[in-house]
């Protein structure tokens, strides 16, 4: 009987030190001190809207050579706290725009600044902005963020637009147009 307990009491000692392990293994790191800055990498994309839908369809372009720009302000008094460089798109109209900081008071949008291409260089709407969260203090992780794609519209919508809005079941377009719409 003695000999049970001392067993069951030391399975009970490993169980719990196997728990504990466990947690402090898999417990996210710490948050830098105040003289280690944050790093933060912010990816997107931008694109030629060829349908003006002002978002992306199976036959938007990337816009290779696109150019952004990252800007913070500061949520009370609209102070930019943060503004990058401006960032060219690489070739498939992606871009990466590195940060070192914190800006939990701030407000981080990536916004487009111009396009190469003379047939789609009409932005979409200026408050069309892609926001992105720069601090670890809010329950985000990790180094890496991800915009929302960006695009500049075409002057005027392609021949096939209609086609494929219907297929994507853009039904306003289609009882608009009636049977034109396919």
């Amino acid at each position: 009987m003695a000999k049970a307990s001392v067993i069951s009491l030391l399975s009970l000692f490993i169980c719990i030190f196997s728990s504990l392990s466990f947690a402090y293994a898999s417990a996210p790191a710490p948050a830098p001190s105040s003289n280690q800055q944050m790093r933060f990498e912010v990816l997107g994309h931008v694109y030629c809207d060829t349908c003006r839908v002002e978002f992306e369809t199976s036959i938007s372009e990337p816009i290779p050579g696109a150019t952004v720009r990252l800007e913070c302000r500061n949520r009370t008094d609209e102070k930019i706290t943060y503004q990058s460089p401006e960032i060219t798109a690489g070739d498939k109209g992606n871009y990466k725009i590195q940060v070192t900081g914190d800006y939990e008071e701030s407000d981080c949008d990536v916004m487009l600044v111009k396009s190469p291409r003379a047939d789609c260089n009409d932005p979409t709407e200026e408050w069309r902005k892609a926001r992105v969260v720069l601090t670890t203090l809010d329950g985000v992780s990790g180094e890496i963020r991800f915009a929302n794609n960006l695009g500049f519209k075409k002057k005027e919508a392609l021949p096939e637009c209609t086609k494929v809005l219907t297929e994507m079941g853009y039904f306003e377009l289609q009882k608009e147009l009636g049977s034109e719409a396919v």
